[in-house]
């Protein structure tokens, strides 16, 4: 168990639980990924969980193994009772507990979300995959390349614990080059969380800035419940805004410079960090709002179409989203 605790906290402060890749250390990667800046500017505390060789050889967090990924059990249990420690020992806000994480530490998110819903107010997973998608390493295996049986994933979740008196949130990061995670991953992980929020499965919105993709999914009240960003071109890595005038977090092995970085994006999602400014927020796109469009947000024909569409006619949009209709790639 890590930690790091800014000075001169303030009391009920809120808490960010960070969880390493494969191969990775856990300072390092609060470090790399910008966990620690964010701490310190917008004043919360941090618990990063570091893996133990002799658990995993890769230092990969087990979200495949049902001894450690079931409640009040194995490394689920663990980092749950480094939670409770943390609140505790600097007097946390046990309501404004979060967690995320990067591939398999992505995915363990994804676990620690729905074998403790009670415990996270929301969550992020970079890179990762929906909850209960592997029992064993050759399923994991599998599942990383996105295969995977049936669509009733939302009951995975429902069935890990007692209904909660509140439903975590999840933002979802996830680029479309990931060779090591398939893509479709952030797409069936978004049906999950949808699912067990009982939201429509097709998002409210999509926006988009560049070769950056934005779904969203509200509740009746406004709140964005399910976020999926998707990153056209970006391989498997927690994405970084490290260069400019105000750098986050270094490039490393799995930290990727992509002009974006997502654990700003991912604190503003929370409520831990202000909204972007109206300057940023002028910049993004809307993709339609027809149910053709929806029905897509998620799919590779859906970032296709983002590509596209600010650069091209909407009469010629229409001729494209019919060619990848066609093919398999929208639905």
């Amino acid at each position: 168990m890590l930690s790091y605790v800014p000075q001169r906290l303030a009391p009920g402060a809120a808490l960010v639980v960070v969880l390493h890749g494969c191969t990775q250390q856990a300072t390092a990667y609060a470090s790399d990924a910008g966990w620690i800046t964010l701490a310190e500017r917008f004043g919360f505390a941090l618990l990063a969980p570091e893996q133990n060789s002799a658990n995993n050889p890769n230092r990969c967090f087990n979200w495949f193994e049902p001894g450690d990924i079931s409640r009040d059990l194995g490394e689920a249990a663990s980092i749950q009772s480094m939670v409770k420690h943390m609140v505790r020992a600097h007097d946390l806000d046990c309501d404004r507990v979060f967690v995320t994480g990067l591939s398999a530490g992505g995915a363990m998110t994804a676990v620690m979300l729905s074998v403790y819903p009670e415990t996270f107010a929301a969550g992020a997973v970079v890179a990762g995959l929906p909850f209960g998608m592997a029992n064993n390493v050759q399923e994991a295996f599998a599942a990383m390349q996105g295969r995977r049986a049936g669509t009733a994933l939302g009951s995975l979740v429902d069935q890990a614990a007692p209904t909660p008196r509140r439903k975590p949130r999840l933002a979802i990061w996830h680029g479309q080059a990931d060779g090591t995670v398939a893509s479709s991953n952030a797409q069936a992980l978004a049906l999950q969380w949808t699912q067990y929020h009982q939201l429509p499965q097709q998002p409210g919105e999509v926006h988009t800035r560049g070769g950056w993709s934005r779904s969203v999914w509200r509740a009746e009240d406004g709140q964005a419940v399910v976020e999926m960003n998707l990153l056209s071109g970006l391989g498997h890595g927690t994405p970084l805004a490290a260069g400019g005038d105000d750098p986050i977090g270094e490039v490393a092995p799995f930290m990727l410079e992509a002009g974006v970085s997502s654990s700003l994006e991912i604190a503003r999602f929370w409520g831990l960090a202000p909204s972007e400014p109206a300057s940023q927020s002028e910049l993004w796109r809307e993709v339609g709002d027809g149910p053709e469009q929806a029905r897509a947000a998620g799919g590779l024909g859906q970032s296709i179409m983002a590509s596209v569409a600010p650069h091209v006619p909407a009469n010629i949009q229409r001729v494209i989203s019919t060619a990848l209709t066609s093919a398999g790639l929208m639905r």
